[in-house]
């Protein structure tokens, strides 16, 4: 599966996302190490902490259903003229099941996308320095 594959199913999921407060709809199409594409979207709480973001929300999505590697990650936010990678927490916990080497998609409403490893957006993992020590 390409890249612009995975990012048309983020943009699609992200048409499922619940964001009745910020107005800003996330969607992620996640690529397992299995073949498997699992997505998820944001889903928002009044208490903005509680919020789910869209690739946690996709992350659990795989790993509940047996998926413990994942190889790509496209993120949608059709609601912002340019592209936003993901939050901190996201990052960590991608970290957790994604090589540094695995590449992220993401871009907004407008042409734009920017492609990135995993290793970029979250230098220095620990994780992945301290398994190599």
């Amino acid at each position: 599966m390409t890249l612009d594959e995975l990012f048309q199913i983020a943009r699609q999921a992200a048409a499922a996302a619940y964001a009745p407060y910020s107005r800003f709809r996330v969607g992620a199409a996640l690529l397992g190490a299995d073949g498997a594409v699992y997505t998820g979207c944001n889903v928002e709480n009044r208490s903005f902490g509680l919020t789910i973001c869209a690739e946690r929300s996709a992350v659990v999505q795989g790993v509940s259903r047996g998926c413990r590697s994942f190889t790509a990650l496209a993120i949608s936010t059709p609601d912002s003229p340019v592209p936003v990678g993901p939050c901190g927490a996201c990052r960590q916990v991608l970290s957790e099941f994604m090589d540094p080497r695995c590449l992220v998609r993401f871009g907004g409403a407008g042409p734009e996308r920017v492609d990135a490893a995993i290793g970029e957006l979250y230098p220095y993992d620990s994780l992945h320095e301290l398994a190599g020590a």
